[in-house]
């Protein structure tokens, strides 16, 4: 089985014996290559560098409009500057013209800039302009929410919070499409109270997801801390006994002003976010299941 590939390139070993070798190694090094396990003998030594993928291409038709060698990177124009600053150690300002290119677009969607580091080796260096390039395939949920039934729970406690979130939470899914009719609101006392209702909602079977929504102070609320983690436990069972997925908005903050902020205020809304959360998760479950589905015919 392959394994990985390795290009091997002589350096000339003209003037100060070992000197390029130095230059180059120092160079790959400073652009974060991996350094591999070297060697050194009576007649020569070695240095490799690691990279995480290697790729092996082959062009018939026309020559290959790039170097032998091109280095995919993350910052083009950074590099861009380390390699430049790397030449100017032993060329002139008016050399490094005819060294080193600037960064241009190619037709491959992509900038490339090249590199003549020794007269045997020229470099190329790119940077992929596509925001999809290399991203691992991966099934992910749309934001959809048509044809989906969600229950919403909230709280009369600290409604000045947590009707906010509500507000958060009922326009996320109607802009993401989802009917009026197709939407249903229990308010329960507390924080406390908020898993029991879920739970009820959930085992009704009649919901995709359950939206919880609630908030916490700790200035407020003596037992905190006790009443937090027995709501997260109690929405967490609920999701996994039921296979029905609950979106997790109930604040826990500091201070009045900390859940305003979430509320909306300035850190965005916290009910907005878990009701778009609910409807990639119903996407999700539905994809899984179609899938799976497929699998079995």
């Amino acid at each position: 089985m392959i394994k990985g590939i390795t290009f091997i390139s002589a350096v000339a070993s003209a003037g100060t014996p070992g000197a390029e070798f130095d230059r180059l190694t120092s160079l790959f090094s400073a652009l974060g290559f991996e350094q591999g396990k070297g060697w050194q003998d009576a007649e020569g030594r070695g240095a490799s560098f690691l990279a995480p993928v290697g790729n092996l291409e082959f062009v018939t038709g026309r020559p290959p409009a790039v170097p032998p060698i091109l280095v995919e990177v993350t910052q083009l124009d950074h590099i861009h500057a380390l390699v430049e600053k790397w030449l100017l150690v032993n060329h002139r300002t008016e050399e490094i013209a005819t060294i080193l290119s600037t960064p241009v677009p190619t037709h491959w969607t992509s900038r490339l800039f090249t590199v003549q580091l020794t007269p045997e080796m020229k470099l190329g260096f790119w940077q992929s302009e596509n925001p999809l390039h290399n991203q691992p395939a991966a099934i992910e949920g749309d934001l959809s929410a048509a044809n989906m039934r969600f229950a919403i729970v909230t709280t009369r406690w600290n409604t000045v919070i947590t009707d906010r979130l509500l507000q958060g939470s009922l326009d996320a899914l109607h802009r993401s499409g989802a009917a009026k009719q197709d939407i249903e609101i229990v308010r329960v006392p507390g924080a406390w109270e908020v898993p029991s209702a879920a739970r009820t909602l959930a085992e009704s079977k009649k919901f995709d997801a359950i939206i919880t929504l609630g908030c916490l102070l700790r200035g407020e609320t003596a037992h905190y801390e006790a009443i937090y983690n027995e709501v997260a436990r109690g929405i967490g069972q609920s999701q996994q006994e039921t296979g029905v997925p609950h979106a997790f908005g109930v604040l826990t903050c500091e201070t009045l002003e900390q859940a305003l902020n979430r509320a909306g205020l300035k850190a965005g809304n916290k009910g907005f976010e878990a009701a778009t959360a609910a409807i990639e998760m119903v996407s999700i479950q539905r994809k899984l299941a179609a899938g799976n589905a497929q699998v079995k015919k």
